[in-house]
């Protein structure tokens, strides 16, 4: 296993706090925030609610598909959950979504901790969940965020 990383994106979106927990709650959220060309095909959905449940999908990288279980629970602050990988590609990834009110609207914080496999497998991952592409990735989730709850799809 490499390293542990951390990596944050903050954006302020013209939001009430309830709207961003609401938007986060709704089913299509993923599919939502899933970028093209990666196309997500859910398996199996049992979320409680944010903070409590397993979801199970396979994302498309064009003809390849990764199989992603992730274990939603609390968050570092009450406004916050967290989903962590239980079987996917890193070897590790725990992704943080922290809601705060701010002036202005809400504080989007998007924390990532994530760690690739060694050998080939970590290489493959680095290349789509590292770097440019990981900064592409959550530039895109708090551009279409911020697009839903202005009332622009």
């Amino acid at each position: 296993m490499t390293a542990t990383k951390i990596f944050e994106k903050r954006s302020i979106i013209p939001t009430s706090l309830q709207q961003m927990i609401a938007f986060h709650e709704d089913p299509r959220a993923l599919f939502k925030l899933t970028p093209p060309p990666i196309f997500m095909r859910p398996v199996r959905d049992d979320l409680r609610s944010l903070t409590s449940g397993e979801r199970e999908f396979i994302l498309w990288f064009g003809p390849l598909p990764v199989r992603w279980v992730a274990r939603h629970e609390p968050g570092p602050i009450e406004t916050a959950f967290a989903d962590r990988m239980l079987s996917g590609p890193l070897a590790e990834w725990r992704h943080e979504h922290i809601f705060r009110e701010v002036a202005g609207g809400v504080e989007l914080t998007d924390r990532v901790t994530y760690a690739h496999r060694p050998g080939l497998p970590g290489l493959l991952t680095q290349l789509v969940f590292d770097g440019l592409p990981l900064q592409m990735l959550f530039f895109y989730r708090h551009l279409r965020t911020r697009l839903a709850l202005a009332g622009k799809r």
